[in-house]
């Protein structure tokens, strides 16, 4: 018997899981894929209507200054930084219009219309809304549930409200798609370990492989939560997906981030380097693990590779380089690598690995992360972080900062885990403590470990965490057969679960034989 959730239960959920879920159901018999599209530019649409009325209702009122103002002029809205929404593009109309069989080609002509008015979405928002396989009764029902987002009081925070739900959904749609969905989304709690650890207060921040521009967000918002100035960072990035470079302009535009320096070109980054000239205060970056496919073969005599060619079936340490050419003197980066790329030795690899530590001197700390963190890939990864001025009065620069963390995090569903909040705070406080001093700063068993060059070249330049920071102290309350029926008793209940699986699959298997 199914179990009926109770109206408390409903009522206590944050309101963007409320939101999915109603929107889920709505999805049928549409692809995850091709949903997002629907669902993420309804939001959009809705995010820059509000923006747009709130300032439209301000302009008719003509107060202080906004006296003798002309609501309908373009200049009005240019000069606030609102995006300019033509009549038959508003909320208000689309809603309006909702019950009708023809909405998806009203939407998608509304979103033609505000492309026309605002050339910095020109090929950026979806037109998807017409398609057939798109019932106009569940497109009607989610122009209802994505308008109920932002109601009386919480009109006026609507952006905040619609760029939570974005950001939320982004990530669930990602979850939906599993390994595709990986491709456009770093998970969220990489992505604030990465700025937790490097802290981006001020300066250019870069990201050369950007996907749906989460590292971007997430440094504004640190800006923002550590009482700092938003303006006193600027943001570069590139995408080689145009389609997932069209999430990272809607999510950055929901959340009032300029994105005039976020580019796109099927190229990438090695073959067309849209920001050759800019030298980074910070580089935060998930390129794609172990890409064999990135056109080595013609950039062996490339410039960038200062600490060695780059193997032309493997990125790894191509895009560790590139990095490195984008850095400012003083700047720093906080990159994730597959596992491998911290002892592998093959074409080359090795021999540039010990360039970075033994001539250059950029490695700062190196972070080994649980597994099953990544929606797309089962390769182990760790965290990579390098600064530029490790020579200029740095506290440590004569030592690496190992941290192995694959302990840590929780299981959010069978094949997904993340770390939770403490769990940053803790690898972060770890990094602060060891590269600032400010805090009392000691080794870990099994944790972690600040360890000499010298050691590190005696391993032969392997920067493994677990080689350096042993193993931890046995815990003396240990209870071996308390820990052994626990786990006998989540492998039954493992079993149990499969075998309801296998039992639904072969019913349904009767029941198409049946039909036949």
């Amino acid at each position: 018997m199914a179990k009926v959730r109770s109206v408390k239960e409903v009522k206590d959920e944050p309101l963007e899981k409320q939101l999915w879920k109603s929107a889920d159901k709505l999805r049928k018999n549409i692809d995850a894929a091709e949903y997002k599209h629907v669902v993420l530019g309804l939001i959009f649409l809705k995010y820059i209507s509000d923006s747009f009325e709130e300032l439209f209702a301000k302009l008719q009122l003509g107060e202080g200054e906004y006296e003798g103002a002309d609501p309908e002029d373009r200049d009005e809205y240019k000069s606030e930084n609102v995006f300019f929404v033509p009549q038959e593009a508003r909320w208000s109309f689309l809603l309006a219009k909702a019950k009708q069989p023809t909405i998806g080609t009203t939407i998608d002509a509304a979103m033609d219309a505000i492309e026309k008015e605002n050339a910095s979405l020109k090929g950026v928002l979806p037109k998807v809304f017409a398609r057939q396989n798109l019932d106009p009764t569940s497109l009607g029902g989610l122009i209802d549930l994505i308008g109920n987002i932002a109601l009386g009081d919480a009109k006026s925070r609507s952006a905040d409200v619609l760029g939570h739900v974005f950001e939320y959904f982004l990530g669930e749609f990602a979850l939906a798609e599993g390994k595709q969905g990986g491709q456009f989304y770093t998970p969220r709690s990489i992505v604030e370990l990465l700025v937790a650890m490097l802290e981006p207060y001020k300066g250019r921040v870069l990201d050369p492989c950007c996907g749906s521009g989460g590292m971007f967000v997430q440094s504004e918002k640190f800006v923002a939560e550590h009482q700092g100035r938003i303006n006193d960072i600027s943001i570069y990035g590139q995408e080689s997906n145009q389609t997932t470079w069209r999430l990272a302009k809607m999510n950055l535009a929901i959340r009032g981030i300029d994105s005039s320096q976020v580019k796109w070109n099927n190229e990438g980054s090695f073959l067309n380097d849209m920001h050759k000239d800019l030298k980074a205060d910070f580089i935060i970056a998930n390129p794609p693990f172990n890409d064999s496919d990135w056109s080595g073969e013609l950039l062996r005599n490339d410039g960038r590779w200062q600490y060695g060619t780059p193997p032309s079936g493997n990125a790894n340490y191509a895009w560790l380089q590139h990095f490195i050419y984008h850095l400012s003197p003083t700047g720093k980066a906080g990159v994730v690598l597959s596992k491998g790329a911290l002892t592998s030795k093959s074409s080359g690899e090795g021999d540039i690995r010990k360039n970075l530590i033994a001539d250059g001197n950029l490695i700062d700390c190196i972070v080994n992360l649980p597994a099953k963190l990544f929606l797309n890939t089962q390769i182990p990864a760790g965290l990579w972080f390098m600064n530029r001025a490790r020579n200029n009065g740095h506290p440590r620069k004569d030592e690496i900062l190992f941290i192995d963390a694959r302990n840590l995090g929780h299981l959010i569903n069978r094949r997904t885990r993340e770390l939770s909040q403490e769990d940053i705070q803790t690898i972060a406080k770890t990094y602060h403590a060891w590269r600032t001093g400010e805090v009392a700063y000691e080794d870990v068993k099994g944790f972690c470990a600040s360890t000499s060059l010298d050691r590190v070249k005696a391993l032969d330049y392997v920067i493994t965490p677990g080689r350096y920071v042993g193993l931890p102290d046995e815990e003396d309350d240990f209870e071996f057969a308390e820990r052994f029926a626990a786990l006998k008793v989540e492998f039954k209940a493992q079993l149990l679960e499969e075998a309801e699986l296998n039992n639904a699959i072969v019913e349904n298997l009767s029941r198409v034989k049946v039909n036949v």
